[in-house]
């Protein structure tokens, strides 16, 4: 039989001292796991299915395997919790065991009178997994976002900052100005601090007192309010300044490298006992933020980016043999590239990281060029930042380098890109063409986020402030499925989010633009996809849609 640890006031603790438990977890505090804090509540579990409990906060998946007594009082259930993982966030009674809890504020709240089911329930899980088939395990699960019944901290002692990280994005403001409007109007709290600059404002600058006044309408200007910077991390030097300021909130923007340090930040804290809660906030442009369905920005940056494509459309049909580039953001990711050229129609060939493509021979970049001009006259391609960078390396005898965030420094691909196609159809093919290109990037970049980022940036926020107040802490918000939930740090930072070529968006843009998937001769491909990966690329080009 397959259970979970009890807290000591739970009648399941005479079953439990019967298990072969780690004594490490023997007096854990799983109140993580749904209704395990209510001494009333008997679970049932599968007698002959596994349950698991995949927690953050230990380096593998709890699974402890209880053999029930034959005259044991557990009511067992065949199927109710067959194969249910659950990826839990930390609680700092983990580690403060007598924090005391108080009744949420919103209970009083008039804007939540009306609301049918104020609070979240503690058995409420968001499925990362929803499409299965009959015999699917039931797979991982992560915990709702949403206001809880008890929180741990009062309005008064509470001191809260925020801090912007790495690049910038549209939406930074609003997630700024949601988070402190949400302390206040929600939580009745006072006290929040700016952290200008980045990681390194902890330690190296001061700090602005934030209210709603001066955060009122940040959110109509692009960039961030507190300012930014690339690394600067010291995870000691951080702790320190929020143990000697006496904060106890830390509410985190930034992207992959960011939310890493924000999980250092959370360990240390966790290390000194400090009753600290840390909450990361995923930002990234490029969308490639793992697990959660779309990053905050993304929406904008994509409508932004058919400005710059219907641009290029102009330019390109308004004279001979037009070719036009439009590079878009998209550093190890083609998202942005992928998704732009699906709303406009109007662009011919998509190149992105994930699909390595050649230039030259049958089937190749030129050959594709050369016939779309023949056929329209003009051609439209976009370009994602990250496509083609090996090309360009071998080209350029680049040396690789990296920015102050660990990230590589990609060589310019539309420049490189651009004088390529010039060379070769004005050296080789004899052909004059009017190249344009276009590098929109900065421009996106900077601009406010639309009214679809602007809502969904709000929840991002205010779901960030209901799991800090609740005691959660070293976790991130976001979308699984559409439902907003708490995710493990590690998990959106373990692994990239990545256009997949075989899933059927890929296919639809392929079928839309009609382009070469440049995969059956091109060498690089062959090195890193199989022949099944190759097939199912050409199959999806022909059957879907």
């Amino acid at each position: 039989m397959e259970m979970a640890l009890s807290s000591n006031a739970n009648p399941l603790l005479p079953i439990l001292s019967r298990t072969s438990i780690p004594s490490n977890y023997a007096n854990r505090n799983l109140k993580s796991f749904p209704d395990f804090h209510n001494p009333n509540f008997i679970p049932k579990f599968s007698a002959k299915k596994p349950l698991f409990i995949c927690n953050s906060r230990q380096p593998f998946s709890l699974r402890i395997r209880a053999q029930a007594s034959s005259d044991s009082n557990v009511n067992v259930n065949e199927d109710q919790f067959s194969d249910f993982i659950i990826e839990d966030v930390p609680h700092l009674t983990n580690f403060l065991p007598d924090l005391p809890s108080y009744p949420n504020p919103l209970k009083k709240s008039q804007a939540y009178a009306i609301v049918k089911k104020t609070f979240v329930s503690p058995e409420d899980m968001v499925a990362q997994k929803i499409v299965v088939q009959k015999e699917s395990h039931r797979g991982v699960h992560f915990r709702r976002a949403g206001p809880r019944e008890k929180v741990y901290f009062t309005s008064e002692e509470v001191r809260a900052c925020i801090v912007t990280c790495g690049g910038l994005c549209p939406g930074i403001n609003t997630v700024l100005r949601e988070i402190v409007c949400g302390l206040n109007y929600m939580y009745g709290v006072d006290d929040i601090l700016g952290i200008q600059g980045g990681y390194r404002g902890f330690y190296s600058k001061n700090t602005i007192k934030l209210t709603p006044k001066v955060v009122n309408d940040i959110h109509k200007r692009g960039g961030t309010f507190l300012q930014t910077s690339r690394g600067g991390h010291d995870t000691n030097k951080i702790v320190d300044n929020i143990q000697d300021r006496g904060i106890n909130q830390v509410y985190i923007i930034g992207g992959d490298g960011t939310q890493k340090g924000a999980a250092a930040i959370y360990k240390e804290v966790e290390k000194r006992g400090l009753r600290v809660a840390v909450a990361g906030i995923p930002k990234t442009i490029d969308n490639d933020i793992a697990v959660i369905d779309k990053s905050f920005g993304f929406d904008t940056a994509v409508e932004e980016a058919q400005r710059a494509i219907n641009a290029a459309h102009v330019e390109v049909e308004s004279v001979e043999n037009g070719v036009g580039i439009v590079k878009l953001m998209g550093r190890y990711s083609g998202f942005i590239a992928m998704h732009a050229t699906l709303a406009s129609r109007d662009v011919d060939c998509c190149l992105i990281p994930e699909a390595p493509f050649y230039l030259e021979g049958q089937g190749g970049l030129f050959e594709f060029i050369e016939q779309r001009l023949k056929e329209n006259g003009h051609i439209v391609i976009v370009l994602a930042e990250g496509a083609g960078q090996d090309y360009v390396a071998q080209s350029m005898h680049a040396v690789d380098e990296k920015d102050a965030s660990g990230n590589r420094l990609l060589l310019d691909s539309g420049l490189w890109l651009t004088q390529k196609i010039k060379d070769h159809f004005t050296n080789v093919q004899k052909m004059a063409i009017n190249m344009k290109y276009i590098d929109p990037t900065y421009m996106i970049r900077a601009i406010p986020s639309n009214a679809s980022d602007n809502i969904y940036c709000t929840l991002l926020a205010q779901s960030a402030v209901h799991g800090a107040m609740a005691g959660y802490t070293g976790f991130t918000v976001g979308p699984v499925n559409s439902r907003h939930a708490y995710i493990p740090i590690s998990c959106v930072t373990e692994t990239q989010n990545t256009v997949k070529l075989t899933d059927r968006m890929w296919a639809r843009l392929l079928a839309s633009t009609n382009q070469p998937s440049f995969v059956q001769k091109c060498e690089l491909v062959q090195e890193r996809v199989n022949k099944q990966t190759i097939d199912q690329i050409n199959n999806m080009r022909i059957t879907s849609i």
